[in-house]
């Protein structure tokens, strides 16, 4: 079984619990206003890996993971590449590795079974309206509330990851329906992650416009006051 990756993160910090083996999967159909990847779009490109290759490669850092650690699956999207996904899953359940799924639940083919084996779920909310979440990343909102459900229906532990983006979520209002959304979920954590213009060098040198060109970075200070007020309601 093979597929397609962009990178590989050997000692991740930031994606998900303890110490992390990242892979970074390419391939996705969202288009985010906010995206720093566009390098990942393409499901073509990156390069081709076996899962056996693949789990070989995990397996030389086991011994870093402890208790909390084990891999991540991020992207790009995971869920377009839903049967090499079960399958590399799979060999990480037989040699006892904790697993989480990065995911915005858009693209899958076989969500449920890709489910079984993961641990924990980092979910990415874009948008919480039907028109907004379609303006932002250009797909219909159903397909990723579905995943989500399915998520809670699984018993799933969740995480949250929303990015605050001035002059589209940074605002009271906002933080006010996520709250009333999540509180539908069971959720264990949720992450506010401040909007960078870290990506759009790379949209210079791929000729792709960048719609957010005149958007500045988030300020760290309001992104933690708007988690805080988050935290409070």
């Amino acid at each position: 079984m093979e597929g397609y990756i962009n990178s590989i993160e050997t000692m991740g910090l930031v994606d998900g619990p303890g110490i992390r083996f990242v892979v970074f999967m390419q391939g996705c159909k969202l288009r985010c206003l906010f995206c720093h990847n566009p390098e990942t779009w393409a499901i073509g490109k990156g390069f081709k890996i076996t899962s056996d290759e693949l789990i070989k490669r995990i397996l030389k850092y086991k011994n870093y993971y402890g208790e909390e650690g084990g891999v991540t699956f991020s992207g790009g999207e995971p869920l377009l590449q839903s049967e090499f996904l079960i399958d590399i899953l799979k060999k990480c359940k037989r040699n006892n590795i904790n697993t989480c799924l990065d995911t915005a639940g858009f693209g899958g083919s076989n969500n449920e079974e890709v489910l079984k084996y993961v641990d924990l779920v980092m979910f990415d909310v874009k948008a919480l309206e039907s028109d907004k979440y379609l303006s932002l990343v250009g797909q219909p909102i159903e397909e990723s509330l579905e995943f989500l459900n399915l998520c809670q229906k699984l018993n799933k532990r969740i995480w949250i990851r929303q990015v605050i983006t001035p002059g589209i979520n940074d605002n009271e209002e906002y933080i006010k329906k996520l709250k009333k959304f999540l509180s539908n979920y069971d959720i264990e954590k949720v992450e506010f992650l401040p909007y960078t213009t870290i990506g759009v060098p790379k949209y210079t040198k791929m000729k792709i416009p960048y719609r957010l060109k005149d958007t500045k970075p988030m300020d760290k200070n309001k992104c933690e006051e708007l988690y805080k007020l988050y935290q409070s309601i």
